[in-house]
């Protein structure tokens, strides 16, 4: 990933935020036909396992072949934050120099490392347990793992395998901005939060939290 150093996260809570908020994860690795992407909800311990940066959890379909294809295998996977166009017009010096042009920003995290799989049952419902409770955490009425049948459950357990990445390389990169001029931020911000779009709204909240420093 290009990475110009104004535009480093460095800041592992916001990274991990980041993954809270958007878990919905893209897993690239080499395969034996090419390189290969599959699309998986995972979530970050990032004190836990062997890692640098701790371990990536979630699990996939038995019928999904990325658990064999994939075991062993060094993966990248790419977590992708807020993100909007930006135009020109947002910009105080526009009408100073006219010396402007259109960008994109976006946050992102990247997390590198090997894959392998589990089918433990025990392991595999600590799991499913704990991601329910993460995503039904906002709900008035949660759904709980125990609100389906025993049987039906053990069924679902033997139908998904589990996945680990060890997180040995972690890279985050926030472009929202920090290269412009604090009015171009200011202006930026506004044009944003005026779209009243959920994520632009979030990217306007990232562009008015960074000080132009590189991180936000």
């Amino acid at each position: 990933m290009y990475l110009p150093k104004h535009f480093e996260q460095q800041d592992a809570a916001a990274m991990a935020q980041l993954l809270q908020l958007h878990p919905l994860a893209t897993v690239a690795w080499q395969s034996a036909g090419g390189l290969t992407a599959e699309h998986l909800p995972l979530m970050w311990d990032r004190g836990a396992g062997d890692g640098v940066h701790g371990t990536l959890r979630g699990h996939v379909a038995r019928a999904n072949p990325v658990w064999r294809e994939a075991a062993g295998a060094h993966v990248l996977a790419v977590f992708q934050g807020p993100q909007a166009y930006i135009t020109p017009s947002w910009y105080t010096s526009k009408a100073e120099t006219a010396k402007v042009v259109p960008t994109w920003n976006y946050a992102v995290v990247h997390l590198n490392g090997r894959l392998r799989i589990t089918e433990d049952a025990a392991w595999l419902r600590t799991l499913v347990e704990r991601l329910t409770d993460t995503h039904e955490a906002s709900r008035a009425q949660r759904w709980q793992v125990d609100d389906a049948p025993a049987d039906y459950i053990e069924q679902m357990l033997r139908a998904i395998v589990g996945i680990e990445i060890e997180v040995t390389r972690l890279q985050g990169k926030w472009k929202v901005s920090q290269n412009r001029s604090a009015s171009d931020r200011a202006g930026v911000a506004a044009g944003l939060t005026s779209l009243e779009r959920d994520a632009a709204r979030a990217m306007s909240m990232l562009v008015s939290a960074s000080d132009g420093s590189g991180t936000s």
